[in-house]
């Protein structure tokens, strides 16, 4: 007898692997981490992965991926965009995509919180 359940067709995102590389896009405006996720959908032209889970995230080139990040209770904006991939190349890489795309396509005042953004 197979007591195990079925496997659900809405997975969240897998966390991030140890070693995985980041680079962090700060979002000046006031703007909800739904309203960031689906213009970087818009923008991106990629399908929200895990929308209704605790950790959605946007699929980008070359592997990497976006997460976002809301202030805790009590810290005050911004909001921030975790850029991930198995390269910090890469990551950094995209990272300046998702600027130039949030700058240019959604008139946002964004900025990167790495080296050479």
């Amino acid at each position: 007898m197979d007591t195990t359940a079925p496997a659900s067709p809405s997975r969240a995102p897998e966390p991030a692997a140890p070693g995985t590389a980041v680079a962090t896009v700060v979002v000046s405006d006031a703007v909800t981490k739904v309203d960031a996720l689906q213009t970087l959908s818009v923008l991106t032209d990629a399908r929200i992965v895990g929308e209704r889970t605790a950790s959605p995230r946007v699929p980008l080139a070359d592997g990497a991926w976006a997460e976002i990040e809301i202030p805790k209770f009590g810290e005050a904006p911004p909001l921030a965009i975790d850029v991930h991939a198995a390269d910090e190349a890469v990551a950094r890489a995209q990272a300046r995509a998702v600027i130039a795309l949030l700058r240019d396509g959604a008139g946002w005042t964004v900025h990167g919180m790495f080296p050479d953004a």
